[in-house]
């Protein structure tokens, strides 16, 4: 708790408020452009499209430019494994292994060890975005967002007050979040949880396959689902699925022995490419169709490329050689629960790093766009905690909560900083559209 103090008296924590672009900030630009290089061609113009949508779109997808601003501000000195893209579409509910319905931060593309303070911010300049995006005006807006930081600051000082166990298995469910939902607003709250409770490998079945001579395949709805038998190329067909066999042999050594036992249960029975996201848009991703007992017996697997971190541009780079096991590593060590079929590919050497999670499985997210302001304050709060936890489970809780204290001042800081940086975001997104209205860069609605 002194060592929270001292990096207090250090760096005070009304400094967060501060955002200015340095005189030698890079292109916004020429950095999202710069990640197309080793993306798949003819889908980063779909990419581009989606970015252009809205500039809380763009922030989606603009997790580089972050990264390379928060370098500039300054840190506590404290760390933890930091998601490195935290911002509110990168949280949501799932299965856990014992089939609760449990929330969390459930995107690690860019996770890292780094300053904690780069996962809250990038969280609260998103509520900033969203509340602009549903015209809350900057008073509600502002109140979202701060239960954010809020959130997130007085979860930390539990997680200090609790045992180190304790800390470790707890876990936010969605009964729990209904719980505390006002009477209002359960039944709706409760027809979403039945949705995403029905999202699992047969509901994909009949949505992504279709039957041919007495088999599934994946069906064909090009550009964002291509079966490998469909590319246009050959060579790219052979060497996708040459990739992905070689790949399912190294994937498996990552399984726990018990779960290697259940997966050996299924055979692969098709491929193919899929477009997810808006950041993700142009990297290899990949369903896989498996089969277990019989034809109504599927598994459903994604396979998403990894690439190097945003981050690692301006922190020590990951110790895993593999960006895979980096993203699988992160995502086991600040969820309290994840997928029991998450793991990475192994193959040494290979030009493209993987890892594997189940496609489907009771998954789902919450509809922002529709929330009013209250309902985004009780989601902003909810995010709060939840990122609070993923940092203590890696992070020193007691330290950072010491930093934080119990009053408002970082708080207010943080959430000053975040209109800040939203409207450094509305200048980006301009300078981009602008980008592609003159021709400079190229993007095709998907």
């Amino acid at each position: 708790k002194a060592a929270g103090r001292q990096a207090r008296s250090e760096v005070p924590r009304s400094g967060h408020a501060v955002w200015a672009p340095p005189a030698d900030r890079a292109d916004p630009v020429e950095l999202i452009t710069g990640q197309d290089a080793e993306r798949v061609p003819w889908l980063v113009p779909i990419r581009h499209a989606r970015m252009a949508e809205s500039p809380f779109a763009f922030y989606r997808g603009a997790a580089r430019i972050m990264a390379a601003d928060l370098a500039s501000t300054p840190t506590s000195g404290l760390t933890a494994q930091l998601c490195g893209d935290a911002h509110l579409a990168n949280f949501g509910t799932y299965a856990s292994p014992d089939r609760r319905q449990v929330f969390d931060v459930n995107d690690f593309d860019e996770t890292l060890p780094g300053p904690w303070e780069w996962d809250l911010k990038r969280l609260a300049a998103s509520f900033v975005l969203a509340g602009k995006d549903n015209s809350f005006g900057d008073k509600k807006t502002r109140t979202v967002t701060k239960q954010a930081i809020s959130g997130y600051r007085e979860a930390m000082a539990g997680f200090a007050a609790s045992n180190t166990l304790d800390v470790w298995y707890w876990q936010m469910s969605l009964a729990d979040i209904e719980a505390s939902t006002p009477k209002s607003d359960r039944k709706e709250f409760s027809k979403a949880a039945s949705k995403f409770r029905s999202k699992g490998s047969l509901r994909a079945l009949s949505k992504l396959a279709e039957k041919v001579d007495g088999t599934y395949r994946i069906r064909s709805q090009p550009p964002l689902l291509l079966p490998l038998r469909d590319l246009a190329d050959p060579a790219d067909r052979d060497s996708l699925r040459t990739r992905v066999e070689s790949s399912l042999a190294g994937y498996r050594s990552t399984l726990a022995e018990n779960r290697r036992v259940l997966f050996d249960r299924f055979e692969l029975v098709d491929i193919a490419m899929k477009v997810v996201g808006v950041g993700s848009v142009g990297t290899r991703c990949m369903v896989v169709l498996f089969q277990g007992r019989d034809e109504n017996d599927p598994l459903f697997l994604q396979i998403k490329e990894a690439s190097q971190s945003v981050l690692e541009e301006h922190l020590p780079a990951s110790e895993y050689a593999e960006h895979g096991e980096r993203v699988v590593r992160g995502q086991r060590l600040m969820q309290a629960s994840s997928d029991i079929f998450l793991g990475w590919d192994t193959a040494p050497g290979a030009d493209h790093h993987y890892y594997w999670r189940q496609f489907h499985d009771m998954k789902g997210s919450a509809d922002v766009e529709a929330m009013a302001p209250d309902r985004m304050a009780r989601y902003a709060a909810t995010c709060g905690r939840t990122l609070a936890h993923a940092h203590a489970r890696s992070g020193d809780p007691v330290a950072i909560a010491g930093y934080l204290g119990s009053g408002d001042v970082f708080d207010r800081a943080v959430t000053e900083f975040a209109f800040r940086y939203a409207e450094q975001n509305s200048r980006d997104y301009e300078a981009f559209v602008e980008a592609i209205e003159t021709g400079h860069i190229e993007a095709v609605a998907g």
